[in-house]
């Protein structure tokens, strides 16, 4: 793998390889309604679902239309808050100082809802709210003793890097990309350090047990899809396959992108509240999830109609 690397250009040695672990880590954990959340933390990107969920749980989402514009606005204002702080603030924590505890405070979640306005579109660049897809695959299993795994991976852009190595077969990923090139910005590309990661697991637990193992892919998309699935089910009471059904919204760069089943009066509403609103050329992320009761045991799956997928039990 390091001669094709090499060969192509890359500055790569064995001693690059040799001296690269995987970490056992702490999660990162947000209480949503009683429940809690858990990621990966940084370079993850998991924490940007945390905090959208800390900033939609200051308004009563409960009692809005869950495919209603009143409900999309609010999650696209989350969304906008939330990723700028991602992208501010993530980076490899082995290398710099990522406030994981400011951005996971009720003090930083009623801040960047200060700077909701309801029935407005905000500002893009987060003026005064600051101090200063993919290919991805994802699955997760429950046992009969609610053992719960959650996994996700990805070479990140389709087929990564497009560079394979003939004699394995493996395809290098171009996670590198997560990177900046700001001298000064905490994420900026140096040595022997991680950049910010899109791909995430999740889990919730319900008094120290696991209650739901889910996913939803689609590169930076995945926290806003976390936070969708998971207010389908603890606002609007859905089943798992109607959370993961549900049309999706994704507020991106300044731009609210709308799946095709969303109706065309949201579509206005959301337009006169003075987003640019679009329709994304192909479905937003893909779900996987199993829901454990926590009084029968009994186990409820769903799964992505948007692409590949299925739920099994044996």
């Amino acid at each position: 793998m390091v001669a094709s690397l090499n060969a192509a250009g890359g500055l790569h040695s064995m001693e690059d390889f040799a001296g690269t672990s995987a970490d056992f880590v702490d999660l990162v954990t947000a209480d949503y309604k009683g429940n809690k959340v858990h990621q990966i933390p940084p370079n993850g990107q998991g924490i940007t679902a945390l905090i959208m969920l800390n900033i939609l749980k200051g308004f009563d989402v409960e009692g809005l239309d869950p495919v209603g514009a009143k409900r999309l606005h609010l999650q696209a204002e989350a969304a906008r808050l939330a990723y700028l702080a991602r992208d501010m603030y993530v980076a490899d924590p082995g290398q710099t100082d990522v406030p994981v505890d400011m951005l996971l405070s009720e003090e930083f979640a009623d801040n960047l809802r200060s700077h909701i306005e309801i029935g407005k579109a905000g500002d893009p660049a987060g003026a005064g709210a600051f101090d200063k897809h993919k290919d991805t695959v994802y699955l997760c299993v429950v046992d009969k003793d609610g053992t719960a795994v959650s996994f996700i991976n990805s070479v990140f852009h389709p087929f990564g890097s497009g560079i394979a190595c003939a004699d394995t077969g493996v395809i290098f990923q171009n996670r590198g990309a997560g990177f900046v090139v700001d001298k000064s910005h905490p994420n900026c590309v140096a040595p022997n350090k991680r950049p910010m990661h899109t791909i995430i697991p999740g889990m919730v637990t319900k008094n120290g047990k696991a209650s739901i193992c889910y996913g939803v892919m689609g590169g930076g998309y995945q926290p806003v899809g976390h936070a969708h699935v998971l207010s389908n089910i603890y606002d609007f009471g859905m089943d798992a396959q109607e959370a993961i059904d549900c049309p999706r919204a994704f507020y991106n760069a300044g731009v609210l992108e709308l799946e095709e089943s969303i109706a065309p009066e949201v579509r206005q509403e959301l337009t006169d509240m003075g987003y640019e609103v679009t329709t994304p050329a192909m479905p937003h992320g893909g779900g996987q999830m199993i829901v454990i009761d926590p009084e029968t045991g009994v186990l409820a799956a769903g799964s992505e109609p948007r692409k590949d997928g299925l739920a099994l039990a044996y």
